[in-house]
């Protein structure tokens, strides 16, 4: 069940709403953002077989079973990302913001020795990057328009170029746990994705939006002496966006590139996700735990815009990702009965192939690598910090076919070769506390 809101101002072409869905972030691979907790951050999302540490409780809910405290920690992470491209009109820096802001809440309630409930609150999906005009040539120059009614001597950009992109979706997480016996627990819970903002823009229009969808997920952690396992599944979702869609000059109404201003609605499809875990308490003070992830990009086969004035599908992209997998190494080291140290190294692969390329995110594999911190006070406290560094392979787009010369496709096209680039700085920091609530 999914419920519609209303767009302010949103965006036509093909290439523009390709985007809203292909991506962000510069964290993970296409548009996903996996650090949920600082706990997460410090060890590269290597958490869903940890049955010790609150950040946990949202890579693997499960992990509640095995707190005999309730909890809540509030936190945010910080993000830093850098992309730039090189084409023929030379190296270009994407404008965006210097930092970016994400939420993340996780509460857990011990309601008796078998049931406990959660609620988290992170933003699992995220989009940030702004071309200037004339980024990429092939777009920029300009034919003249049809015969009149359209003025004399005025022209149209043969194609919108990607200008600014920003999206952001929060996952609010409500689940429960039972404790099935000493070493088993089983979680079950929902993702109601809030589609909390949606910019997309291009040299001749403009998005901006919100929207919901529901999803579900479900997991299972077991633990016996040094050894732990947990597996956790979030199913796919679409995001239904509703909203109205407008140029920025008049006269490209009823051309191939636009229609009237008019209401629309945008399905946008979330991937399933799948991790594995497996950790090992080394000695009493050092565990490993090596993780798997598949990321089912799959689900994004097309972005399809229908408008509400004909009911006819304005805009139709084919995008065509493949499932991916991440494959992620952490450890924490109990430095003293209140510090803990924290390590982490993940290896991403890319479901962006070559044949649906968009400029609005330069992804390609990357490695992450991290470190962290968490410090126990008095009374239950505990404050956190952690901090990521993104590698992202250097991308050169040839270009899988050449650009017809009109038309808003130019996703995979030569139009939108150049060598691209992206690395990323994440900074964490959290607070929690732990409490009796019975």
């Amino acid at each position: 069940m999914t419920t519609h809101r209303r767009f302010r101002r949103a965006a036509l072409p093909a290439a523009l709403l390709t985007a809203l869905a292909a991506g962000p972030a510069a964290q993970a691979s296409g548009f996903a953002v996996p650090e949920s907790s600082v706990a997460g951050l410090g060890t590269a999302n290597a958490m869903v077989a940890n049955p010790d540490e609150i950040g946990a409780f949202v890579y693997n809910p499960a992990a509640m079973a095995f707190h005999d405290q309730s909890s809540l920690a509030v936190g945010a992470l910080m993000i830093g990302p850098d992309f730039s491209v090189r084409t023929d009109s030379g190296s270009h820096d994407s404008a965006g913001a210097d930092w970016l802001a994400a939420p993340m809440l996780q509460a857990a309630l011990r309601i008796n020795d078998q049931w406990s409930v959660g609620l988290g609150v992170t933003a699992p999906f995220g989009l940030e990057t702004r071309w200037e005009t004339g980024t990429f040539p092939a777009l920029t120059n300009s034919a003249p328009l049809p015969s009149p009614p359209f003025p004399a001597g005025n022209t149209i950009p043969l194609s919108p170029q990607p200008t600014a992109s920003e999206l952001e979706i929060v996952d609010i997480n409500p689940t429960a746990t039972y404790r099935v016996n000493q070493h088993l627990a089983l979680s079950a819970g929902a993702d109601i994705y809030w589609g909390k903002s949606a910019q997309l823009n291009s040299s001749i229009t403009q998005l901006e939006g919100d929207g919901t969808g529901l999803g579900f997920n479900v997991s299972a952690l077991y633990v016996k002496d040094a050894l732990s396992l947990g597996i956790n599944f979030h199913s796919a979702a679409t995001v239904e966006l509703d909203g109205t869609y407008s140029v920025l000059d008049s006269n490209l109404v009823a051309t191939q590139f636009s229609a009237p201003s008019q209401s629309g609605e945008l399905d946008l499809d979330l991937p399933w996700r799948l991790q594995l875990g497996i950790r090992y308490e080394v000695t009493p003070q050092l565990a490993v735990e090596v993780d798997w992830t598949r990321t089912g990009w799959s689900e994004f086969k097309e972005i399809k815009v229908i408008g509400d004035l004909n009911g006819d599908t304005i805009v139709q992209d084919t995008n065509d990702w493949s499932d991916a997998n991440a494959y992620r190494l952490g450890a924490t080291y109990q430095l003293t009965d209140q510090t803990q140290l924290r390590f982490g190294y993940s290896y991403d692969e890319t479901g962006q192939e070559d044949d649906y390329f968009s400029p609005r995110i330069p992804d390609n594999d990357r490695h992450l690598f991290s470190l962290g911190v968490s410090h126990a006070l008095q009374d239950g406290w505990q404050v956190e910090a952690g901090y990521m560094y993104v590698m992202i392979s250097e991308r050169d787009v040839r270009g899988s076919r050449p650009y017809a010369g009109a038309g808003p496709e130019i996703n995979g096209t030569d139009a939108v070769a150049g060598k691209y680039e992206a690395h990323a700085h994440l900074v964490g920091l959290e607070v929690s506390k732990r409490f009796d609530l019975f």
